[in-house]
């Protein structure tokens, strides 16, 4: 096996969990929301009789998130802002049955915020599913015990697959990689997949090979290769039981029953779970970036159910993932518009998700230039240039928004490309994880309303870690790494994401990231790390749009969410620090005491 394909992607591991959003709006519609000046932004002093009756008025700092208009108070009624502007001004709403929060010199209230990409969901599946493994950070040992546990368990309840995660792969690569028969002595009758912690690689045992059609009853190889993967093979030329990238995808897919381990009514209990964490966080939306990861519509219809009962407190955008593995793109394309029949109320499932490469650190994302380890050429394609532009054609004129992972700059100059050939700027389509981006491209992205999901959070690492990544990746990338800055400069949409569960380990709040936006630093065991690119950093203000009405935007509902101001939705937070003005190196220290949902308080419950 190539040695690219064994490094593990050292962004998911060592990152802080810290990730900022930020956009700058150059549609002409948009500005004229944003650039409305601190004393037009309060709104009408006097009462109306044709609004909503005020039920809450709140006091205090409050960044509007407006053209970084501050305000002293606003009032709420009906789940939205009545009235934004002077104490005064508020103070003539306060009557019989209006709550009252006075809030200042507390901290600072910051609109709701918006996480632009991750795995909650399938976090929280794991949680519900009955008998998975978790094996974070154990040895192979442990590991096998998990196992065995989840085996016994499997029989006694009679189902037929086992699905896992967490393992880690450098640990695993240095003690001795568990086997495929290492694995069929544990669990012999009973289909196994262990996911590693990151997610692009998986451990298999041959009942999994066998349901995926990789292998015959017999152990005979059916299928050797797969399109942007590797089903890794020993010297007799069998499967180890190791697979690399969408290899394992397809072997999950088709291996593993999830139906029989994940019905709808786990994954409604799975999202409860993942939006109990994200409102803690002080998040009101967040972009789901694998929706269909266990091969069901399981959580499509656990979300439009749990919306329909009203306890959905939170936007949530949902991914229809298509691999370049896939059987047929076009059949994928009908099932990714048939997933928009669950788009409704709170629920967004009207994104297509696609991967272009891999991972830079990892050898595996597109470069425009050669590595400079030669082994690795130019990373992995998983799709050629005029795939991406097909898929778009077809995802945009059935109204749904590209969601495509890239890395390397050469993914991100062919999901360009193929968004300015084929792409409606009015879908918005987004490029994830952008590590790196062409010169040129940054224009073409705010030409084209390309927005850019970017993983701030990879801006603070361990400091040798920056001397490992510099070794690996081409000379050309080495200082375009995670831009942050360059997008502001240029005029392009930019939002932020955490990634996690990939990012275990590191936390996931806004502050967090939002201290690693303005610093470039992460805190280890009580010390702090060198910035890797200050030239990228942006400030406390731009931080706080990225995390909220540019998140906003990305979603297609700035016109009603993402700021404090007449008219819009309710959705805010209320901090403990004031982040506008406390050291920054004390930005992460922040705590939500509240989060509000359409006016209404959702955290603490």
């Amino acid at each position: 096996m190539k040695k690219k394909q064994y490094l593990c992607t050292l962004k998911h591991h060592l990152a802080t969990q810290v990730a900022v959003k930020y956009i700058i709006m150059r549609k002409i519609l948009f500005l004229s929301l944003l650039a409305i000046a601190a004393t037009t932004l309060v709104g009408c002093n006097q009462k109306n009789s044709n609004i909503e009756s005020p039920d809450l008025v709140v006091y205090g700092k409050i960044f509007t998130a407006e053209n970084n208009a501050i305000a002293d108070a606003f009032v709420v009624g009906g789940g939205k802002f009545l009235y934004v502007g002077t104490v005064d001004g508020a103070e003539k709403y306060v009557q019989d049955g209006v709550t009252v929060i006075d809030y200042r010199d507390k901290g600072i209230i910051i609109p709701g915020c918006y996480e632009g990409h991750a795995h909650y969901m399938m976090a929280g599946g794991l949680n519900v599913m009955g008998g998975p493994v978790f094996t974070i950070n154990t040895t192979v040992e442990e590991f096998k015990q998990a196992i065995k546990a989840a085996y016994d368990e499997a029989k006694l309840t009679g189902k037929s697959s086992i699905f896992g995660t967490g393992w880690m792969y450098q640990s695993f690569l240095a003690s001795g990689m568990p086997t495929r028969s290492e694995l069929d002595a544990i669990c012999p009758d009973v289909a196994l997949y262990m996911s590693d912690g990151e997610g692009h690689k998986g451990l298999v045992n041959t009942l999994c090979l066998q349901n995926a059609g990789i292998l015959d009853k017999d152990g005979n190889v059916l299928v050797s290769e797969i399109r942007g993967g590797e089903i890794c093979m020993d010297a007799d030329n069998k499967p180890t039981g190791l697979l690399l990238e969408q290899a394992g995808t397809y072997v999950r897919s088709h291996g593993i029953n999830f139906e029989e381990l994940l019905p709808a009514s786990a994954a409604q209990t799975a999202i409860e779970q993942a939006q109990q964490l994200l409102l803690s966080n002080g998040y009101v939306s967040y972009m789901d970036g694998w929706s269909n990861y266990f091969g069901t519509n399981a959580f499509y219809e656990g979300a439009q159910s749990l919306d329909q009962a009203g306890n959905l407190h939170m936007l949530l955008g949902m991914s229809y993932d298509i691999e370049s593995s896939c059987e047929s793109v076009k059949t994928e394309l009908k099932k990714a518009k048939q997933i928009k029949q669950y788009t409704g109320g709170h629920v967004y499932a009207n994104y297509v998700k696609i991967f272009i490469d891999g991972t830079v650190e990892s050898g595996t994302g597109l470069t425009m230039e050669p590595y400079k380890h030669k082994e690795y050429g130019y990373g992995i394609a998983n799709w050629e240039e005029d795939e991406v532009a097909k898929i778009t054609r077809t995802a945009n004129a059935n109204g749904m928004t590209m969601h495509v992972h890239t890395m390397g700059d050469g993914a991100v100059h062919r999901a360009v490309n193929a968004f300015a050939a084929e792409g409606k700027k009015k879908l918005r389509n987004t490029v994830v994880h952008t590590r790196n981006v062409p010169k040129a491209d940054f224009v073409r992205m705010a030409q084209n309303n390309i927005v850019a999901v970017a993983g701030i959070l990879w801006h603070g690492m361990s400091d040798w870690a920056a001397d490992y990544v510099n070794d690996i990746v081409p000379q050309n990338v080495v200082n375009q790494s995670y831009p942050m800055k360059s997008y502001f400069d240029a005029g392009v949409v930019m939002t932020s994401h955490c990634d996690f569960p990939a990012t275990s380990g590191s936390p996931i709040d806004p502050f967090g990231i939002m201290e690693i936006a303005v610093t470039g630093q992460m805190h280890i065991d009580g010390s702090l790390t060198k910035p890797w690119w200050s030239e990228e950093l942006i400030s406390r203000e731009q931080a706080l749009q990225a995390l909220t009405i540019n998140g906003a935007y990305q979603m297609h509902v700035e016109a009603e969410r993402g700021s404090i101001k007449v008219g819009k939705y309710a959705d805010f937070v209320l901090a403990d620090k004031d982040v506008l003005t406390c050291p920054a190196a004390e930005i992460h220290n922040t705590k939500v005491m509240a989060t509000y949902f359409e006016g209404k308080q959702v955290y603490p419950y």
